[in-house]
């Protein structure tokens, strides 16, 4: 997985009108500058105007970054078998929730019908929470034990369902054999996305180690995307979109909270607004 390369910080400019200030931000960072955020400070009592700003370049690398690829129009496949997207990631980091979250929020997949799969079938009661979210939604729900059992648990899925969440057990170092097990079973799945789900809080260096322990290998497939979970434990969301852009992974999903299914957000306006964060962090700071 490749190193994290630091982004230029944003500027900020102050002056007596925006007129002025964007001319300032224009002449510091190039004709292509963006003004994302503008407020009204004193400065010894005097109104000013303050901006924060950066080269649309910059931002634009940053969106670049983080964008995920649009989900396919029609998700079902030309031989009946619904799009699979998974959920992979180390204990607590708050798999089973996103996957309920995916699959009974109305209108998540557009006309798309979902329906759940579970392979973790190690974790006491991690079956029983997803089956009661899938029983109150009306979502269809499936447990698979063994390779053998994906392919009859996929085209009863499939009768019913165009996409299907798939929860995986926590990854432990300690617990090789049994990695070995559930990555081997997700792989008979052929998932079409496997989403590394990690906390907002976890430290940056932490979250490249992980990342490359679920990359792909000559024999298991890897993730592809990043779920970044637990945001409201973050102060201000400080350094969520730096933790994001170190991990190399297209981000189509934020978690913000335990409420199934309303605290999941899409990933990329979230973490350009908190990209600001000096700005956002203070309250009297408004959109430009």
């Amino acid at each position: 997985m490749p190193e994290y390369t630091n982004y230029p910080a944003l500027e900020r400019f102050r002056g007596a009108d925006l007129s002025h200030v964007a001319d300032r931000a224009r002449r510091t960072l190039g004709d292509d500058v963006m003004i994302l955020h503008t407020r009204t400070v004193r400065d010894a009592g005097v109104p000013m105007v303050e901006v924060m700003a950066a080269p649309s370049t910059t931002v634009e690398r940053v969106r670049a970054r983080l964008e995920p690829a649009p989900l396919p129009r029609v998700l079902r496949k030309a031989d009946g078998r619904p799009y699979c997207i998974a959920l992979v990631g180390p204990t607590g980091a708050g798999k089973t929730t996103t996957a309920a979250k995916l699959a009974v929020r109305r209108g998540m997949f557009g006309a798309a019908r979902p329906g759940l799969l579970t392979i973790d079938t190690y974790r006491v009661g991690g079956m029983e929470q997803l089956a009661t979210y899938a029983e109150l939604a009306d979502v269809p729900f499936e447990v698979v034990y063994d390779a053998r059992e994906v392919e009859a648990a996929i085209k009863r899925l499939s009768a019913d369902c165009d996409v299907v969440i798939i929860d995986t057990p926590g990854r432990s170092p300690a617990s090789a054999e049994l990695t070995e097990r559930w990555r081997t079973l997700l792989d008979a799945i052929a998932p079409d996305e496997v989403h590394l789900v990690l906390p907002a809080s976890l430290r940056a260096d932490l979250a490249i180690d992980i990342g490359r322990a679920y990359r792909a290998t000559r024999t298991h497939c890897g993730a592809t995307h990043l779920v970044l979970s637990k945001l409201d434990e973050v102060p201000r969301e400080t350094g969520i979109t730096d933790l994001a852009l170190s991990l190399e992974m297209p981000t189509r999903w934020v978690a913000d909270g335990q409420d199934v299914p309303a605290d999941l957000k899409p990933g990329v306006p979230r973490l350009l607004r908190a990209w600001g964060l000096s700005a956002d962090a203070e309250p009297d700071w408004t959109p430009a």
